[in-house]
Formats: C-alpha cells, sequence, structure tokens
C-alpha cells in the first residue's frame, strides 16, 4: 500500500499541529520546515479543515489548530479521509476479476490495515509530543525552555 503524497502530507501537517497545541501553525512555516510545496499545503489545509480536523483563522493572527484534541483524531480516520478511493489494486477492470479471489484478499488486508490505524490517535503518534515539539521548535530555531 502506499499512500498519495496528499495522504503523506496531511499527516505530516498533523503530527505538526499536534505537537505544538498551544500555537498556531502558518502553512509557510510548515512549508518550510518539511520542504512542501505552500500550494500543495494550502490545499491540505484546506481539505483538513473542510473535514473537520483543522480550525483555520484567516488574517493577521491567523493559521490554524487542531478542530479537536489530538486523542479524539485518529490515523484511520484522516486516511479514510485523504484516500477515499482506498483500493489495493484496480479489480474494476480486471478482465480475470469475475473469477478471481484477490478481490477478497485485497479488501480484507485493507480492512486489517484500517484496524491497525484506527488503534493510534495523533496523541499517541506524537509519542507525548515533547521529543517531537523539541524537534520542529528546534527547527524554526526556537531554544528549548530552560530547566
Amino acid at each position: 500500500m502506499h499512500f498519495t503524497r496528499h495522504t503523506d502530507y496531511a499527516l505530516r501537517l498533523l503530527l505538526h499541529v499536534a505537537a505544538n497545541p498551544e500555537r498556531r501553525s502558518s502553512i509557510a512555516e510548515v512549508a518550510d520546515l518539511h520542504h512542501i510545496s505552500r500550494n500543495h499545503l494550502m490545499k491540505v489545509v484546506q481539505h483538513l479543515s473542510q473535514g473537520g480536523f483543522l480550525a483555520t483563522r484567516r488574517g493577521r493572527g491567523g493559521g490554524f489548530t487542531l478542530a479537536r484534541l489530538p486523542e479524539q483524531i485518529t490515523i484511520g480516520q484522516v486516511v479514510r479521509y485523504t484516500e477515499p478511493g482506498m483500493t489495493l489494486a484496480d479489480c474494476a477492470t480486471c478482465r480475470i476479476a469475475p473469477a478471481c479471489g484477490l478481490t477478497a484478499v485485497f479488501e480484507e488486508a485493507k480492512f486489517a490495515m484500517l484496524a491497525v490505524l484506527d488503534r493510534y490517535t495523533l496523541a499517541s503518534a506524537t509519542g507525548g509530543g515533547t521529543a517531537l515539539a523539541a524537534l520542529i521548535n528546534g527547527l524554526r530555531g526556537v531554544p528549548p525552555p530552560s530547566p
């Protein structure tokens, strides 16, 4: 299984925001830190906002935050939303599909993978957020808090 670039960017963006829940993130910041096209990221932010994953604010002081707590967003929800036509093979156009048993096997594999992804949330994927936040903040040039 290979996810689209859109899903890859969506997951990176959500982990970035989940690691720093106390602050608003911007497209420019995330694009620069993760080496993602700003135009592509703008589409990802809009899509995730429409799906209820991000809350956005325009204008001065704008940006985006998670629309829900990181514990309430599973990786499976994000993948289902960003990969709506998720198929492992193009059985619809295959000439042997009516007699082939692989279609059922691929469907079972897809459901098994999604079941695993549903067990993990953004909170669990950030590992508590401390190490990931420190890494992201280091990339932004923000010194770590003093002990």
